[in-house]
């Protein structure tokens, strides 16, 4: 009997004891984390640098030339292994690629991944899926790449109409023009006559001039607004050095780009100053 009722108070210990130390290790451990220790985030494949291969041989792949094929096995002994020759192509035709931009990474384990690039090829983009090995510091395509089509342009909302300020408008242009031949001077001096107090900005130093301020929209406000403007620019040495005053030959006439701004304008007495210029956030008419 006695040993029965002495087995019984000892598994009472037990319990008793189990049940105040559960709460003191759990109060002691304050915010440990519990379970097992997190694997760590990187997949230890070297994503980077396989990005950088890939597009170089991007580069390689799509450009080729069947009146040169020797030349791009050359070319492409850097990125494949031993033996490999063409990779595919039958030594016919020509393409020609370039503005390769890596896309993405799919890493499947430390010693493999697919690179995807995008590519350019006349009117034509492209996705490149490029297959890579990973041993010893060193890449190697390790397979055929594979061609997807990269999409085409989205189709941009249809934006409102914005409310302007017509008679602003005509206050601003006069300005604006001053402005716009200083920025495009990258005159310090001149610059001060159009800008804010205590604003400073750097223009172009004479690689553009202006062509033409094609329109301003400055919207209905106080004065302090954001405006829009519109700017033809002309770029310095995108012609001929020295075209004849006859030419016809398109190449040796100067370039223009039109370009669109947002400006903060501030008015102080008659006159408005620039605050700031930035890209424009929507298009400009």
């Amino acid at each position: 009997m006695w040993i029965g009722r002495a087995v019984l108070w000892a598994l009472i210990v037990v319990i008793v004891v189990n049940g105040v130390r559960a709460p003191i290790e759990r109060f002691t451990q304050g915010d440990q984390p519990t379970g097992a220790p997190v694997a760590p985030t990187s997949s230890g494949f070297p994503e980077a640098e396989a990005a950088a291969f890939a597009n170089q041989f991007a580069l390689v792949y799509l450009n080729f030339d069947g009146t040169k094929p020797d030349q791009r096995i050359q070319r492409l002994k850097p990125f494949v292994a031993e033996g490999v020759e063409q990779l595919g192509w039958n030594g016919l035709g020509r393409m020609g690629a370039g503005a390769a931009q890596f896309s993405g990474i799919e890493v499947l384990d430390k010693q493999n991944a697919v690179v995807t690039v995008v590519v350019q090829s006349e009117a034509q983009r492209w996705k490149l899926s490029v297959p890579l090995y990973y041993a010893d510091g060193r890449f190697v395509v390790n397979g055929r790449p594979a061609l997807l089509p990269a999409g085409g342009a989205a189709a941009p909302p249809q934006q409102p109409e914005p409310d302007r300020d017509e008679s602003t408008e005509a206050e601003l242009r006069p300005q604006l023009e001053g402005f716009f031949k200083a920025y495009a001077a990258g005159d310090d001096t001149q610059l001060q006559r159009f800008v804010a107090q205590g604003v400073t900005l750097d223009g172009f130093g004479g690689k553009v001039t202006l062509d033409d301020l094609a329109s301003v929209v400055a919207p209905p406000g106080g004065t302090t607004r954001e405006v829009m403007a519109k700017v033809v620019w002309s770029l310095a040495g995108s012609g001929s050095p020295s075209p004849g005053p006859n030419s016809t030959d398109p190449a040796a006439q100067a370039g223009t780009l039109e370009q669109a701004y947002r400006l903060t304008v501030e008015k102080q007495g008659d006159n408005w100053y620039v605050k700031d210029i930035r890209g424009a956030t929507r298009p400009v008419e």
